[in-house]
Formats: C-alpha cells, structure tokens, sequence
C-alpha cells in the first residue's frame, strides 16, 4: 500500500500505519487501480485535538479491513486544515488536482463543509462524503448532488435539549454563549427553537473562533439573571471560556453544545473539570452509551490508541468522521469497488445506504443526502473516578427540520447571530 502523509501527520502516531501496510499481502486483484481516499481534518488551529482523533478512527477502520474493499486497495491521503473555510477548500484542490483522490473524506468545521459543498458542484466524477463538521445550511439549502453527510448536523444534535432545560430543569432564562460563525448558529437555532417556543427567554453572548479572553463576557453572564449558561464553544475556545468561568467561581447551571461535552474537553487538565460535573448536554454521542454495539467499538478503540494518544473514549469527531466513512465503503462494497461513469453508480449506493453508527444508532440519508439518525440526552457524571458523559435520554430518528415540515423550517430562515431560532409561541 502507498501512504501519503502530510506535513502534520506525525502527530497522529503514523507510524503504527506504515507498520500495519508493510504487512498486509498484495491486492489480489493487482490489474484494478487502487482507490484513492483523501483524508481533510484540523490538524491545525483550535480543533487540532478533534481533529487528530478523527484519523484515528479512520486508520482503525482501515486497518480492520486491511485497507481493501470491493476487490481493490485503498489509499488514504491525509490532509490538514485549520478549522477556515479558505484553508479547507485549498486543502481539498489539492486533494483533488495533485493527489488525484476519487473521494475526500471530511472536513472537521461548519463553515468549511460549506466551502466544500460549493466546491464539490464543480466536480466531475468526484465524490466529497462529510467528516464532522455540522453547520446545517450545508445540506438543508443549496445542496450538492455530489456531496453526502451520514452524520446528524449541529442544529439536530440540540434536539429535545431546550424542552429538558425548560419541562424537566423548570429554567425560564438562560445566558447562551457561543462562537461567532456556521456551527454554533446551527447549536443555537437547535436549542432556541424548542426552548423559546415553550416560552424560555434566551440572552445571547458571540464570540469569534480563536477567542482566547472571556473574562468581560463571563463577569456579565455572572452578573446577569440567568438560571443557566449555555456553552456553545468548542477547542481552545471552549476550554477557555470554561478554565475562566471556574476561576471566576462561577455557579450557575451548565447546559452545552455537543462539542462541549466531549472527551476533548474532559481528558483536559485544568479547573474546568470542577464545574463540568453535572452538565447537561446532547448530540450523536456519548460515552457510555447502554448498546453493545457503542461499547465494542469503544473497547477497539481503546486497545488502539489508549496507549498512543487517544483518549478513554473516542470524541464526537472521531464518531463522526468513522460514521461517514462506513457510510463510503458499504457503498463500495455495493457496487464492487466501481468507480466508473463518473462515479454514478457508487453515488447511487451513497445516497441508498442504510446502517448502524458505531454509537448503535440506525442512520440513513434524507433527499438532501443529509443522515437522519438518534440524538441523546447527556450528563457529565464521575464514574470509575473519571468523568464520564452518559446518555440518559434518546430522541430517535431526527431529521434536519426536527420533525417540522421543511416548507415551514425553511421559512424561519438561516441560522445566524441575527437569526438564533428564538421564535415565540404564537
């Protein structure tokens, strides 16, 4: 097998990769060109650590089918982005006119999964299959034909969050704080628009991604009368606003946003930790999920990678890009590793797939070639003198309007700092 390895790769410990490539035998049919997957992640920026944990599952999930399928080889080209949706889409060009992928894999961020979809209706016999990144507008409105999301969005990942804080938490007002772009607009318009609807009340407090000084934004919340503080951060930003809202003994409720509640966050030292237990949250993942398919892959995991940077469990970003890739191979699978007439076939068996997420959660794709899947219901708890995030709830089946007729959820408009979802009851 042929690995190509960027610049950044060495975070990722690959050489437990070339050594697994050394010995696997030669393809048996040696006459069909290998398959040649782009990998697109942030090894770069604020969400560096999501995204080194993301080629994680990727490597595991190719190591386990001896990087083959359909009859042909696989080769995995990384790439590393920066969390920017220019950075991205000069990443994914590369992929696409240098390295001469047939599929790219990813990217991590909201607005960069954006900046693919537009860059994919260019393309011709290429295929862009998601990784993690969660902004809604990327399917929901203007969508590709050639680009394919199996994981849930962000604004899904709030579904039955803002009923809970409201019917079962009895909280009326909450401070929401979040990041001034693609992904946490779609979080925030998730939660507004079941918690304002039941009559919440919502302040709203952005910051721009990369911001490093909450200090005047947490004193305010403090200072204000919300009954809790919602966290729509995530990375250095999320750890940041956490590490100052502790030290500023700060003690109102915490409801968060997905990427908040994620190992990402917890395997960080720091005085975070302290006011993280008890934290509410939802999304595709939690890590301890009662399914036995979510604790296998758990236990896979971690005999890979605990030992070599990974964390007790996988993040939200690591489930996220491994969803989508099971997503690309059962449709090679499907059509015996056929890539031919412009891919049209291949596409055909993407957009048909139906399966189980390495969370147990069943997951298929809507017209938009958007995933419809579960949402839990999450609470960070000490367990086995760790802190843990485990699902007490789940939403099934949600899809990208939450149950809303699409006319209707089209109406209110894109989610954006000027438009949060806080729509009244009428």
């Amino acid at each position: 097998m042929t690995t190509r390895l960027t610049r950044r790769a060495a975070l990722l410990g690959t050489g437990g990769l070339a050594a697994a490539a050394a010995g696997f035998p030669a393809p048996a049919i040696a006459q069909r060109a290998p398959i040649r997957l782009g990998g697109l992640t942030t090894l770069e920026g604020p969400f560096a650590t999501g995204g080194q944990d993301a080629y994680r599952t990727v490597q595991m999930e190719l190591e386990r089918i001896d990087y083959t399928v359909g009859g042909r080889r696989i080769e995995f080209i990384r790439e590393s982005s920066n969390a920017q949706a220019d950075v991205a889409l000069a990443r994914a060009r590369k992929l696409i006119e240098q390295d001469n992928v047939d599929i790219i894999l990813g990217p991590l961020s909201g607005a960069e999964g954006i900046a693919l979809r537009d860059y994919s209706r260019t393309l011709t016999g290429r295929t862009i299959v998601n990784g993690s990144s969660g902004a809604a507008d990327t399917t929901l409105r203007n969508p590709s034909p050639n680009f394919f999301r199996f994981n849930t969005d962000g604004t899904q990942w709030m579904a039955g969050l803002g009923s809970h804080v409201y019917n079962n938490l009895n909280i009326r007002d909450v401070a929401v704080t979040a990041g001034d772009y693609a992904f946490p607009y779609a979080q925030v318009f998730g939660f507004n628009i079941e918690f304002c609807r039941l009559g919440g009340r919502v302040t709203h407090y952005w910051a721009p991604l990369g911001t490093t000084d909450f200090s005047a934004q947490v004193a305010q919340i403090n200072r204000s009368d919300a009954g809790a503080i919602v966290i729509v951060h995530g990375g250095t930003d999320g750890l940041a606003f956490m590490t100052q809202y502790a030290q500023a003994g700060g003690q109102k409720p915490l409801i968060a946003g997905s990427i908040m509640a994620d190992q990402t966050m917890l395997a960080a030292r720091g005085p975070h930790r302290r006011v993280m237990i008890g934290m509410v949250s939802s999304g595709p993942i939690a890590d301890v999920i009662d399914d036995p398919d979510w604790r296998e892959f758990v236990e896979r995991y971690r005999r890979r990678w605990l030992n070599e940077g990974g964390f007790p469990s996988p993040s939200i970003h690591a489930v996220n890009y491994a969803t989508n890739l099971w997503g690309i191979l059962g449709a090679l699978r499907a059509v015996d590793g056929d890539l031919s007439n412009n891919q049209a076939a291949f596409q055909r068996a993407l957009a048909a797939q139906q399966f189980k997420a390495p969370t147990g959660a069943n997951v298929k794709l809507d017209h938009n070639r958007q995933a419809i899947s579960d949402i839990f219901l999450n609470r960070v708890e000490e367990r086995d003198g760790r802190a843990q995030v485990v699902a007490f709830g789940r939403t099934a089946q949600v899809n990208q309007t939450l149950g809303v007729p699409e006319a209707q959820f089209l109406a209110l408009g894109s989610p954006s700092r000027d438009n949060p979802g806080c729509v009244r009851p009428s």
